[in-house]
């Protein structure tokens, strides 16, 4: 790597799916930076040194994927999102320190706000599915938007009691059994969980119990369509998909590594839309 050259990568056990490749090499040649951005297989026994060597292997930073998220965040100096979070899924350097970051948090509310406008004007409740990584970031950029009711909905107690305890009064449990009566009223539907994706079970959940002016999120991006967006759309209401989702939260990454800020295009939205590859970021 030279000063003139940069690259990053994605670090994964599996990681050969990641779409992120093609989302970072497609703003490299956009904006006309020397760089690249990789793969990188690594298991979990391997990461520690793995991430520690970042320089020496000539990377300027990475993206962290699973199953390593929570290992990221001991191994560096995180930030107070990534603190709060619980997780990490960008690192970088900067001076020879291992800074770090969730830009999940970002990539839910920018997409958000891109494909509903003012949703948070007056949101109300906000119902999320899920008590994961995932749902943990989803909440904590709810919070800080000002959503003073978030009503957490998952299969088992133990994780979502956990997240209740990080965050505060402002989250309250609702059992897994009774989530379609907890829709009525509800500003904000958020799907965390993988119900709905390809290869996984449907979600069944009574998105007629939504109100009209609800907005439905589903954090799923395999297929683009979940049953819950196809669900919400023909409901007439407003809907944000996972890939949304997934191309914003990439977006500060590559600003840290390449020191430029993409924009988020239908064009790119096409090209990852229709690229065969499948995985998550």
């Amino acid at each position: 790597m030279t000063a003139a050259h940069r690259a990053a990568c994605v670090i994964g056990w599996p990681v050969e799916h990641s779409r992120s490749p093609l989302v970072h090499n497609y703003w490299l040649k956009t904006y006309g930076i020397a760089g690249e951005y990789r793969r990188e297989l690594v298991p979990p026994e391997e990461f520690a040194a793995f991430v520690g060597s970042l320089a020496e292997r000539g990377y300027v930073g990475a993206n962290v994927t699973l199953p390593h998220k929570e290992a990221a965040l001991s191994l560096s100096q995180p930030d107070q999102r990534a603190r709060a979070v619980g997780a990490v899924n960008t690192l970088w350097l900067d001076g020879g320190v291992l800074r770090s970051t969730n830009t999940d948090v970002e990539g839910f509310l920018d997409n958000l706000d891109a494909c509903a406008p003012g949703w948070d004007r007056d949101p109300g409740t906000a119902v999320v599915l899920g008590a994961g990584g995932a749902a943990r970031a989803v909440v904590y950029g709810l919070v800080t938007r000002g959503v003073a009711r978030i009503v957490l909905i998952n299969r088992t107690a133990g994780r979502a009691e956990a997240l209740r305890d990080s965050f505060g009064p402002g989250v309250q449990l609702v059992p897994w059994s009774e989530r379609d009566a907890a829709l009525a009223g509800a500003g904000l539907l958020v799907n965390t969980t993988t119900l709905g994706m390809q290869g996984q079970a449907a979600l069944q959940l009574d998105v007629a119990r939504l109100p009209p002016d609800a907005t439905v999120a589903d954090l799923v991006y395999m297929p683009t369509v979940t049953p819950l967006i196809a669900a919400a759309r023909a409901r007439e209401l407003r809907t944000a998909d996972g890939l949304g989702m997934l191309l914003h939260q990439a977006v500060r990454g590559f600003a840290l590594w390449f020191g430029k800020t993409p924009t988020v295009t239908p064009e790119l939205r096409r090209l990852v839309q229709v690229d065969p590859a499948a995985g998550k970021k």
